[in-house]
């Protein structure tokens, strides 16, 4: 794989097991890069080591005074120093390219699961993680990857080595035989400790992360209520525990690379003046002292090799630790047929065929039941559940812990009886169409941001009309005409996340996005929280005239938008339990009116009297709010 031809036509399917298994899988994608790059660092450090043995024919050369095999070793010492740069240059050159292609790889898997996941993603896994996984812990896996292939040329070398001193001296050949290999052994009491100052440094950075994403995101709101600096310094805080847990691992790789430097001085050391006082008896020739000697030195460097990859290793493993946890969160439900080992790029080979989706809409976990063609509205109570809920209708199942009465572990809906997570997730996504409470805009013209997979049935202009975008549009085109450009509002460009537009804008916007695309089921989650009453009601008026025939859910409490869905349902605590229209629940179920009213237990108390009290029933206050609010937009 070459860096030209990224990306990845298919990153493949990660072993996702563990770490260690992760690691693994992506030396193995990459092997014949590896292979490359070792059989290049094999040229690079043979000629490195091979210099010894020029140096020590040169030095016979002179004490025999033979001029010609001194210029022989002269000619040689000039053949390694070319090899030597050329194998560093090129192994270099694979190495990165091992770095940059393993490290593509990696983003393109993340990149992957963050379509198939969508908003899920954020909600099973916090979005500083998701980020930490996609920018540094992608940098500690390459640097694995690109220094596997140097360690191995580095060991082979170093055995070689060996093997030739052995066979060319051996009295001082056994000596650097045992010696080597305890050099090389002798820092892995160090490396556990080391290894869990390593994660305990990522574990805080990790956590940095999050806040300083978490505080970013809530800026706004941060400054509105004067915390500002109460997250700041938090932040501060975590930044300066990073900062320690960063210095104590540090502490660490430096006792480990002050052993690497002073154990093998004591070898080099020891090699010395045991040659010396071979050479003084007569055993061996002055040259093969040198000779040996050189090599010793040599060996030096392919020594730090196995420093490097103990670093590499200690640090990219808790990274592979946290993207495999990220890319083995699956859409499918761990219960379901095949779903612990079929993925859903494969489902989607084996279900090209699959039939469109249609019919009605259901969830096994709660019960609720959105039938084809209507406007049904959900009425939760509790805006997590409400979420879940949104997840499971789009196709995700839950895999929260129990509690709030919604059970974890709760398989997808069914549309028409068939599991929205066991088709593939383009036929998923094509029928039902999940508007999360917060969406996001993108930067770009308004015309980009509403060029979107469609049915081609709905225009951008009804959808705008239908939202209620009309001050929207008139903002832009008065921000086109201040520009001097005269590109009318389609084409005025929308700052990122829309952050030059209200609260209200932007939720409008963001349903126009998702009224044009036109789906089969369109699931919106809380969608006018941020309008103003009468803007909602017409809201609602617009979305039930665009969307007749189709089938809608809206997950919300606000009784103008419940009064306008041709069917109610009420599910508290995760269960479905009460189903009619608005005004029915209101008279029926105290719970349903309690959540759309907010009346308090003293309110009721007072409208039961009340309604006791006389016929017309004027303590009823909390109906007779939400009934003028509903005459009145009508």
């Amino acid at each position: 794989m070459h860096i030209r031809d990224l990306p990845y036509p298919d990153p493949g399917r990660p072993d996702v097991r563990s770490g260690p298994r992760f690691l693994f899988w992506l030396g193995r994608n990459q092997l014949g890069g590896q292979i490359k790059a070792a059989l290049w660092g094999l040229v690079h450090m043979a000629a490195l080591v091979s210099f010894p043995i020029a140096i020590g024919f040169g030095v016979q050369a002179v004490v025999d005074r033979s001029g010609s095999r001194l210029a022989m070793a002269g000619a040689l010492m000039v053949g390694l120093t070319v090899l030597t740069a050329l194998g560093d240059a090129m192994l270099h050159r694979a190495a990165v390219t091992n770095w940059i292609t393993a490290a593509a790889r990696v983003q393109q898997l993340l990149a992957r699961k963050a379509v198939e996941l969508g908003s899920a993603l954020t909600r099973r896994v916090a979005a500083g993680e998701v980020v930490a996984v996609s920018t540094g812990d992608v940098e500690k896996i390459g640097w694995f990857v690109e220094a596997l292939s140097r360690f191995t040329a580095a060991a082979i070398t170093t055995v070689a080595v060996c093997v030739a001193l052995v066979l060319y001296q051996p009295a001082l050949g056994v000596v650097v035989a045992v010696g080597v290999p305890a050099l090389a052994l002798a820092v892995l009491p160090l490396l556990p400790r080391a290894a869990r100052r390593a994660d305990e440094q990522r574990e805080k950075a990790g956590r940095a992360t999050e806040l300083a994403s978490d505080t970013v995101a809530g800026l706004r709101v941060l400054r509105g209520i004067g915390g500002e600096e109460l997250f700041l310094g938090r932040y501060r805080h975590a930044s300066q525990e990073v900062r320690i847990a960063a210095v104590r691992s540090a502490r660490m790789w430096a006792l480990i690379a002050a052993v690497q430097v002073a154990l093998p001085g004591l070898l080099l050391i020891g090699v010395v003046w045991y040659g010396a006082s071979l050479a003084r008896d007569g055993r061996i020739e002055v040259g093969e002292l040198v000779t040996v000697y050189s090599a010793v030195t040599f060996l030096l460097f392919p020594l730090r090799h196995f420093e490097e990859i103990a670093m590499a290793y200690s640090f990219s493993r808790p990274s592979a630790r946290r993207a495999a946890r990220v890319l083995a969160l699956r859409r499918s439900s761990p219960d379901s047929e095949g779903a612990a080992t079929v993925d859903s790029g494969e489902r989607g080979k084996v279900q090209e065929a699959t039939a469109p989706l249609g019919g009605d809409l259901y969830d096994p976990a709660s019960g609720m039941l959105a039938p084809s063609g209507l406007l049904t509205a959900v009425v939760c109570g509790d805006p997590d559940a409400a979420g879940r809920l949104a997840d499971r209708l789009g196709g995700h199942p839950t895999h929260d812990g129990p509690g709030d009465g919604d059970p974890g572990g709760a398989p997808s809906a069914l549309l028409g009886g068939v599991a929205l997570d066991e088709v593939p997730l383009t036929a998923a996504r094509a029928a039902v169409l999940v508007q999360d409470k917060d969406p996001v805009l993108l930067s770009g013209a308004l015309a980009e941001l509403l060029d979107v997979p469609r049915s081609g049935e709905v225009t951008a202009e009804k959808a705008l009309e239908a939202a209620q975008c009309g001050d929207v549009l008139d903002a832009l085109a008065q921000a086109s005409a201040a520009e001097a450009d005269d590109a009318g509002p389609m084409r005025t460009r929308i700052t990122e996340r829309g952050r030059s537009l209200s609260g209200g804008q932007r939720q409008r916007l963001a349903l126009a996005r998702s009224l044009v695309t036109d789906p089969e089921v369109l699931v919106l989650d809380e969608p006018t929280s941020a309008v103003d009453s009468h803007t909602e009601a017409r809201i609602a008026d617009g979305v039930r005239g665009l969307r007749a025939g189709r089938t809608t859910i809206v997950l919300t409490s606000s009784p103008l938008l419940l009064d306008r869905a041709d069917r109610v349902v009420f599910v508290p605590d995760g269960e479905a339990a009460g189903v009619g229209t608005h005004r029915e629940l209101l008279g029926t179920d105290p719970a349903y009116r309690a959540v759309v009213t907010r009346e308090t237990e003293d309110e009721a108390a007072v409208r039961r009297a009340g309604r006791g009290a006389g016929p017309a029933g004027h303590g009823v206050k909390g109906i007779g709010r939400i009934e003028e609010q509903i005459e009145e937009s009508a």
